[in-house]
């Protein structure tokens, strides 16, 4: 299958459909954190359409529930609805958005109510309540429940890689991803 993962700049997704022999590559502003096929640009300058599978990630800063504070009816949260909007209408069969819990729905009542999944549901034991938009995809089941419902993603202080490590994406999703959308 031939799968393009947006806004990922860590490789993590990539990765794991690249393992399960899958022909995957990565797309960001940011250059790839692990060696790895990835295009380094505008995601919207290049052509999606010969893809089975994308999955996209988007930055959550602007759409996030705790950035309501900050951002609530603001021109940066409409620029990110109408980003993620833009990438919900890229021509392929099987898409998913990825995001924490936030203002999607509310800003896009046209989307698809998300699946919320849990880090503790995939072998990580914490907590981040994670949002899944889906086109032509069946829910990701659960496949390592853990005890342990640490906070550690919201308990994060302040340092350079802050924003970096709070979007870095859980390898136990990847994995079930590629095993069940795979």
């Amino acid at each position: 299958m031939k799968v393009a993962i947006l806004c990922e700049y860590s490789g993590i997704v990539r990765d794991a459909f690249l393992k399960s022999g899958h022909d995957a590559i990565s797309c960001d502003l940011l250059e790839t954190e692990s060696s790895g096929p990835h295009l380094k640009g505008d995601l919207f300058s290049f052509d999606w359409s010969g893809y089975d599978l994308i999955i996209a990630h988007p930055p959550c800063t602007w759409m996030s529930l705790s950035g309501n504070r900050w951002y609530s009816g603001t021109e940066k949260r409409q620029q990110a609805a109408d980003f993620i909007d833009k990438i919900w209408k890229i021509k392929v069969k099987k898409l998913v958005i990825e995001n924490p819990m936030g203002q999607i729905n509310k800003y896009l009542p046209h989307f698809p109510k998300p699946q919320y999944i849990q880090p503790w549901q995939f072998g990580h034991g914490e907590t981040k309540k994670t949002g899944l938009w889906k086109r032509g995809l069946p829910d990701l089941k659960p496949t390592n429940i853990v005890e342990g419902r640490e906070q550690r993603i919201w308990k994060m202080g302040p340092s350079p890689n802050r924003g970096k490590e709070r979007s870095r994406f859980f390898e136990g999703f990847a994995d079930a991803m590629v095993e069940q959308w795979g």
